[in-house]
């Protein structure tokens, strides 16, 4: 087989002149990248480089204006609305600022993603727990978000992204708030997840971050890819 082939095989995410547009200026321009499967990337940049933008088109936050996206082998600039649920089943999302429901305890937070799948809800409990067990958090599973620190609602972020078992988690600034002991935690759950075969993708630009850690940098400059 040869080696173009076997990366376009391994690959769980193609971008193909990827464009976005607000009016007439370009957030992201003449986007070309290929991500395989169980990679570890930076999507790294200064502040308005497109790092979330980048991301937000990948979740479908937000739309392309040119260009194709192909995730696990789905287009999604082609995709149907009744598709999207089961693109979004494969994807984990980690917000820089949480996106947790302030009225619902750590437990009916992470327990949502498991039943808009339709899981049954002693599956649920049970897969609730493990996982908060795994991000050291068991112990709040009763708790309210304004209950907690920042980090350890960060944890509980962590663990609603993965909770799914999605095969690429999107890390979107996903330290960018907190102290570099908490952060380095964040950074070592991500890790042992993607050790356990996820693709993890995280757009930040905290060099101190990223030269502590093992992965792919992918660097952003008004829009354009200047290292890939």
């Amino acid at each position: 087989m040869k080696l173009e082939d076997k990366i376009k095989k391994d690959a769980i995410i193609r971008m193909f002149h990827v464009n976005r547009k607000y009016g007439s200026v370009y957030a992201l321009k003449d986007i070309n990248i290929e991500i395989k499967k169980n990679e570890f990337v930076f999507i790294t940049g200064p502040s308005g480089a497109g790092k979330s933008t980048l991301l937000k088109l990948c979740y479908l936050e937000e739309k392309l204006t040119e260009g194709q996206i192909i995730i696990d082998g789905i287009n999604i600039s082609r995709i149907l609305p009744k598709k999207i649920p089961f693109l979004r089943r494969k994807i984990g999302i980690i917000f820089q600022d949480y996106k947790l429901i302030l009225t619902k305890t750590v437990f009916e937070n992470i327990s949502l993603v498991l039943e808009v799948s339709g899981h049954k809800i002693s599956y649920i409990k049970k897969k609730v727990r493990s996982i908060l067990r795994t991000v050291g958090m068991e112990e709040k599973i009763n708790s309210y978000p304004l209950g907690l620190s920042g980090g350890e609602q960060q944890r509980v972020a962590v663990a609603r992204a993965v909770v799914g078992n999605p095969e690429i988690i999107f890390a979107d600034e996903p330290t960018g708030s907190l102290d570099k002991i908490t952060a380095k935690k964040i950074m070592e759950l991500l890790k042992s997840f993607h050790n356990r075969g996820t693709t993890v993708i995280i757009a930040t630009h905290d060099n101190f971050l990223i030269n502590n850690s093992y992965g792919r940098v992918i660097s952003l400059k008004n829009g354009k890819i200047i290292k890939n």
